[in-house]
């Protein structure tokens, strides 16, 4: 079992600490693609996946979800985030167990989603349809500090609605002088470099688990995509994630440290629970 670098409440009191720094902004790792982001004060969390929800559910199945790593963080001691994203409706992306505690623990908090996918998150979670903020590449979002901006997501290949709305999406957040694209789960797609370029990212957070039909499960960039998408787009700083939970669905990320190094990607691999400084 991986252990985390910090977890529970040695992490929430890393967050708490640092929450009055002005300069820069910092992210922490919370595993599988979930991030949390802090900026002056505010705290936007990426697509969480903190509970054994997927290990129960297919327990008794040919396609067992066995955990490689802790949970870093049980959801209702993270009461301090303001805005929650699932960037489509996978359970490792949008998860009750996790998303109603922190609910629960957070009031006031934004839950930002594909406008697509409202119907479904709403059963899921039991909640007013017309709670969660709906979001397409054709509807920038501002909440509060944060301006979002959706672009497509290749899982396996883009999907819409009837009304051309994304089901599945990547997020390019800007705040104060900043820019931080999530990527959601994606493959490389045409244009997507011609699209992420313009906007010059500061930090990209990419997939590298790949795509392999025996999962059984949509794909995703493999290591050296990710490496090598992070140089194309010019992003500043490149951090791979989707790996590292499920022994069926993983990478090894010295793999991507190896690649990027070799195409001079500037990257950097995260431990559980790691926070990194972006100034």
């Amino acid at each position: 079992m991986i252990r985390a670098y910090q977890k529970d409440q040695t992490l929430v009191a890393d967050i708490r600490q640092s929450a009055g720094q002005m300069s820069g902004f910092r992210v922490w790792w919370l595993g599988q693609s979930g991030f949390l982001l802090q900026w002056q004060g505010r705290h936007l969390l990426f697509d969480p996946y903190l509970s054994d929800s997927l290990t129960v559910k297919y327990a008794q199945t040919d396609k067992p979800h066995t955990r490689l790593s802790e949970r870093v963080c049980d959801p209702a001691l993270l009461d301090m985030v303001d805005i929650v994203t699932s960037s489509h409706n996978h359970t490792d992306h949008l998860d009750a167990d996790t998303l109603l505690p922190l609910l629960a623990a957070n009031p006031g908090l934004h839950l930002l989603i594909p406008e697509a996918n409202r119907a479904f998150v709403a059963e899921r979670l039991a909640c007013d349809p017309q709670f969660p903020v709906g979001i397409s590449d054709d509807q920038p979002r501002q909440i509060g500090p944060f301006t979002f901006l959706a672009v497509p997501a290749a899982h396996n290949q883009i999907e819409r609605d009837a009304q051309g709305r994304l089901k599945y999406l990547g997020l390019v957040v800007s705040f104060g002088p900043y820019r931080v694209y999530h990527s959601g789960d994606t493959l490389w797609y045409e244009g997507m470099v011609d699209l992420l370029r313009p906007m010059a990212v500061d930090l990209a957070f990419l997939p590298i688990n790949g795509n392999r039909p025996d999962r059984r499960v949509a794909g995703n960039l493999d290591y050296a995509q990710a490496a090598q998408l992070g140089q194309a787009i010019g992003a500043k700083l490149t951090v791979p994630h989707h790996y590292d939970l499920f022994e069926f669905n993983t990478e090894d990320p010295a793999k991507f440290s190896a690649q990027a190094a070799a195409l001079g990607t500037s990257h950097q691999v995260m431990r559980l629970g790691e926070r990194i400084d972006i100034a």
